[in-house]
């Protein structure tokens, strides 16, 4: 859901939203992590980079990636023109590659509608391949400066604690959610993107999910959770653990690995060699193959024999 970031919180004179902000900001100010995509020479198109990569995946695993990807690819235009095979390699084991193909394609639409440089209205990043409410709310306030809500699973567990009293956020993020969201965001560029930052890092290091540091919160006494005993989750129920083991998404990362070590196609019996289950198999090299991430070449012939395909990356 799009939030209009001029909606402005109504805050009375004893508004406790402002003490919980200060406190967790000076906290952050001593706390944060020294991540590179927060130094002051970072581009706005490294912030990009950095919460793409991010999506599902740890900081300790994204940092040396994207340091090596910035490195490469700088800017929208280097990565626009570089081949895609090389982007998939470059990607590596972060998961989920079709990131890498999103942001390929974000890259090339930055260049072709804005001059390759990347654009700070909500409603063009919007309109970017891959770029949904979360991320373009995150470009705005990390990489501009500006006031926007930014609503990740980190926010979202601070507020659901220290606001509505409850252990964990709903499984699907709701509208009064969002609106309350909004409400605690200051009403200054500065103090809105400082806050975003701040409580997002407060969820990721103290108020985690499964094991928070309530010793070390900097708004313990201010956490209605903490202040109600730390209540169970009451979603609890409506949660799953996703498996790996056995998963298309794991035969897909064995078909993805074994082509990102190759320089040319891989016969079939190769790629079949990864995974046991050959009807699995077949489905996750369609599906790889439907996304884009994968290519097929066919024998010659009216009726190819999948035993004689290779396959290979994109070009």
């Amino acid at each position: 859901m799009t939030v209009d970031p001029t909606v402005r919180a109504a805050p009375g004179p004893d508004d406790p939203a402002a003490a919980v902000r200060a406190d967790v900001v000076t906290w952050f100010d001593a706390h944060a992590r020294d991540l590179p995509w927060r130094a002051p020479d970072r581009t706005p198109w490294g912030v990009l980079v950095s919460e793409v990569m991010l999506q599902q995946t740890p900081v300790v695993r994204v940092e040396p990636a994207w340091r090596a990807w910035m490195a490469r690819w700088p800017g929208p235009a280097d990565l626009a023109a570089a081949p895609t095979a090389d982007v998939l390699r470059a990607w590596d084991r972060l998961g989920y590659p079709r990131r890498a193909l999103w942001l390929q394609e974000c890259a090339r639409t930055v260049v072709e509608r804005h001059g390759g440089v990347l654009p700070e209205d909500e409603e063009a990043l919007l309109a970017l391949p891959g770029v949904g409410p979360y991320t373009a709310a995150a470009v705005r306030a990390f990489a501009f400066g500006r006031r926007s809500v930014v609503l990740d699973t980190n926010v979202r567990r601070v507020l659901a604690r220290v606001a509505a009293g409850v252990a964990l956020p709903a499984p699907t993020q709701s509208a009064a959610e969002t609106r309350l969201a909004a409400a605690w965001v200051p009403d200054d560029d500065a103090g809105a993107a400082r806050w975003s930052a701040a409580a997002m890092e407060l969820g990721a290091l103290v108020c985690t999910a499964r094991a928070p540091r309530c010793d070390a919160c900097p708004v313990a006494e201010r956490c209605r959770w903490l202040a109600a005993g730390r209540p169970a989750d009451v979603h609890a129920h409506r949660r799953r653990t996703q498996a790996w083991a056995g998963t298309d998404r794991q035969a897909r990362g064995r078909v993805m690995a074994l082509l990102r070590e190759a320089l040319t196609p891989v016969p079939h019996d190769a790629v079949a060699a990864t995974w046991s289950d050959a009807a699995q198999l077949a489905r996750c090299l369609d599906a790889l193959v439907a996304d884009g991430l994968v290519v097929r070449h066919d024998a010659p012939g009216d009726d190819p024999d999948p035993a004689v395909a290779t396959y290979g990356l994109p070009r």
